[in-house]
């Protein structure tokens, strides 16, 4: 599938509507281009990526579409595997990640870029039908390294867990 149609059938999904493509010439189409548009460009590359000290797999984050889109290709170390997108929607000045793995997981996430960090945060659906909140924050860190921390909890619980907590060293 062509990564437009890609694109336009993930968009539709989280949106929970329909993406029809509008043809414009390339003059008039809307770029990606804006300072707001880069926020995330730090999180572009190949990593290894470790937690605790110990290998949790390998990510490779694409610039896409014109630079409209983060495209994440994730591979864990115990076989798992995971796609995202993440795109600057201009109309609502958020950053919007859509995150499905291998096994049916499936994140729904906005944000912004505030104080030299990415934060996310959306609610998903655990194993057992209950609300879960999501907290995802990514930073820069001085050495070019990226420090990925996920975080969640149910609703009216004081506690938020440590889901994830990845460190990014460009490979």
């Amino acid at each position: 599938m062509p990564n437009r149609v890609r694109l336009l059938v993930l968009l539709s999904l989280l949106t929970g509507g329909t993406v029809a493509p509008v043809a414009l010439p390339a003059q008039q189409r809307p770029r990606c281009d804006s300072p707001e548009h880069r926020q995330f460009d730090f999180w572009i590359g190949e990593w290894t990526v470790t937690a605790a000290g110990k290998p949790a797999g390998h990510n490779l984050i694409t610039l896409e579409e014109d630079g409209c889109v983060l495209h994440e290709h994730w591979t864990g170390a115990g076989g798992g595997t995971g796609q995202s997108f993440n795109f600057y929607d201009r109309q609502d000045g958020q950053w919007h990640q859509l995150w499905i793995d291998n096994a049916g997981q499936v994140l729904r996430l906005a944000g912004q870029y505030e104080q030299d960090e990415m934060r996310l945060a959306g609610e998903s659906r655990g194993r057992d039908g209950v609300l879960i909140e999501n907290r995802l924050t990514f930073s820069r860190n001085p050495d070019g390294s990226v420090r990925q921390l996920w975080v969640s909890r149910r609703p009216g619980q004081p506690e938020w867990t440590v889901v994830f907590d990845g460190l990014y060293v460009r490979r």
